[in-house]
């Protein structure tokens, strides 16, 4: 029996992926697992990114840093980033449906192609502003900013401070905080 062609396997909408036991994320009606768990170090990071957004938005009234949640970007296309912080008032629904401002992977080996190419370009194509891709491992975190339609890398930053323009707020994000 060969492999099956791209065309041949099945694509699934939201209405599948709701019912899914487990953590999943559905791009263009592709599942893709998380799991296995994340590490307890993806779990420390992310814990201290969390942290740190919150207090650097603790006086920004339009802007709320959140943990993992549906972003259901289309009917076959929902993701759910570690980090993330939206400028816009949320909805009465399970999930988001806007782009976020800012969005922070803590990537792992399991999902280092999904967070560097796959989620680059999806977050690239729906107008997030800010792409951090952190990784754990090598304690570095590469921040991507969007210009024209296009991720510019602003760079890899170990220790340093990153000042976010999120519109109506501004936060300095310290870096040398989350590997600690």
């Amino acid at each position: 029996m060969g492999i099956l062609k791209e065309s041949e396997l099945p694509r699934y909408t939201y209405s599948d992926y709701k019912n899914w036991e487990g953590r999943w994320e559905l791009i263009e009606g592709f599942p893709y697992a998380m799991s296995p768990a994340p590490t307890p170090r993806h779990q420390l990071v992310s814990n201290k990114i969390a942290a740190q957004l919150e207090f650097q938005l603790q006086n920004c009234e339009d802007c709320k840093a959140l943990l993992p949640v549906d972003w259901k970007i289309s009917d076959d296309t929902v993701v759910q980033p570690d980090n993330l912080v939206v400028c816009y008032p949320l909805e009465d629904k399970p999930y988001i449906t806007r782009a976020p401002v800012l969005i922070f992977e803590v990537t792992s080996k399991a999902t280092s192609l999904r967070d560097r190419e796959i989620k680059y370009r999806l977050y690239e194509k729906e107008g997030v502003k800010y792409y951090v891709i952190v990784d754990p491992e090598e304690n570095l975190a590469k921040v991507y900013n969007l210009k024209d339609g296009k991720y510019i890398k602003l760079g890899d930053f170990v220790k340093e401070k990153v000042l976010f323009d999120l519109g109506k707020c501004k936060i300095e994000f310290d870096f040398s905080k989350i590997w600690e």
